[in-house]
C-alpha cells in the first residue's frame, strides 16, 4: 500500500459522488491543497468553521472534506479576521486542503438522502425528484433530489418521529412534527437540509410524511392548509439542518478509504464528534394547543 495525493483523493471522491450531478447554483469542489500532495489522513465533517478546520489540523489531517461548501455565497477578501478567511488560513498553513461536496453528495447513490434512507429502513426507496440515470461501476442508479419509500412496517407519526431523533445527533432543537401523532405512516418523502421547495413533488409522490429540515413558517403552513384541503393530511417532521446531513458523514468516510484501498492506497480516516448545529440551548414555552391545520 501506498500514500496517496490530494489528486488521487479528489479523483476517487468525485467518483463517488461526482461533480456533475451539483446543482448549478452550488459550489462544491476542491477549494484549497496542493493536488500532488500526499494526504495520509482525511478528516470529514458537516460545516467547514474554524472549530472543525482547527480539528483536522490537530489531527494530522491532510485533507478536510465537509458537506456544506465554505464558500458557497463566495467572498472577495480572505483576511484572519474573516471567519472564511480564518478557516483558510488554518487549512492552508496546517498543510491541510479542503473539499465541498454538497448538491453532488445530495443527490448521489449512497449519499445524504440514502443514509436518511437506511436509518429509517425505508425499501425501495427512489429519487422525489429530478430522476436521471448515472452509470456508476457498470451498473444504472437513479440520482436525484430526495428521496421517497416505503417502512419496512407501518409506524404511528409518534413512533415515527421518535425513531428518528434516536437516530439523529442530539440537537437544541430537536424535531418539531405537524400531524396527528396516531397518524399511521407507510410512505416517506425525505430531504435532507433546506427542504421547502419540494413540497410540490412531495404532494406527487403522496407520501404519508415529508422529512426535512428548515421549514419556513409561510411555506409549511401554506402546505398543510392545502393538505386540509385536500384531504391528503401529509405530515412534516422538521430536523435540524446539520442532523439531517451528519449520518452521510460515515457512509462517505466508509466508501473512500474502501475504494482508495481497492486501488492500492492506505490512507486513515476520521469523522469529527463536534456539533455545528448553531443553538446551543432552548426554552420550553409551555403547553402549546395543537395547530389548527391538523384535521381533528
Amino acid at each position: 500500500m501506498t500514500t496517496p495525493t490530494l489528486s488521487h483523493i479528489v479523483d476517487a471522491f468525485h467518483g463517488l459522488y461526482p461533480p456533475h450531478l451539483a446543482a448549478s447554483w452550488d459550489s462544491s469542489g476542491l477549494v484549497c491543497g496542493r493536488l500532488q500532495a500526499p494526504v495520509e489522513h482525511v478528516h470529514f465533517a458537516v460545516d467547514a468553521i474554524s472549530a472543525t478546520a482547527q480539528e483536522a489540523i490537530n489531527l494530522g489531517a491532510g485533507l478536510l472534506i465537509t458537506h456544506h461548501p465554505l464558500l458557497l455565497r463566495g467572498t472577495s477578501f480572505i483576511p484572519d479576521s474573516d471567519y472564511k478567511g480564518n478557516v483558510l488560513h488554518t487549512l492552508i498553513e496546517g498543510g491541510c486542503g479542503l473539499l465541498g461536496a454538497h448538491t453532488n453528495a445530495d443527490a448521489a447513490v449512497a449519499g445524504v438522502n440514502e443514509a436518511l434512507c437506511e436509518a429509517l429502513n425505508l425499501q425501495g426507496y427512489e429519487p422525489l425528484t429530478d430522476q436521471q440515470q448515472q452509470e456508476l461501476v457498470g451498473e444504472e442508479y437513479s440520482v436525484g433530489t430526495g428521496r421517497v419509500g416505503v417502512l419496512a412496517r407501518p409506524l404511528t407519526l409518534q413512533k415515527l418521529s421518535e425513531e428518528l431523533a434516536a437516530a439523529l445527533p442530539a440537537t437544541a432543537g430537536g424535531l418539531r412534527v405537524a400531524g396527528s401523532p396516531q397518524k399511521l405512516i407507510r410512505r416517506v418523502a425525505l430531504c435532507g437540509g433546506a427542504g421547502d421547495s419540494l413540497f410540490e413533488a412531495v404532494r406527487a409522490s403522496e407520501a404519508d410524511v415529508y422529512i426535512t429540515a428548515d421549514l419556513r413558517h409561510h411555506p409549511a403552513s401554506e402546505f398543510r392548509e392545502q393538505e386540509l384541503v385536500r384531504g391528503t393530511d401529509t405530515a412534516l417532521i422538521d430536523c435540524s439542518h446539520a442532523a439531517s446531513e451528519s449520518l452521510w458523514l460515515n457512509r462517505a468516510a466508509e466508501r473512500l478509504q474502501e475504494t482508495l484501498a481497492d486501488q492500492g492506497y492506505s490512507i486513515e480516516i476520521s469523522v469529527s464528534s463536534l456539533n455545528t448545529d448553531p443553538w446551543d440551548f432552548h426554552v420550553d414555552t409551555g403547553p402549546i394547543a395543537g395547530s389548527a391545520s391538523t384535521p381533528r
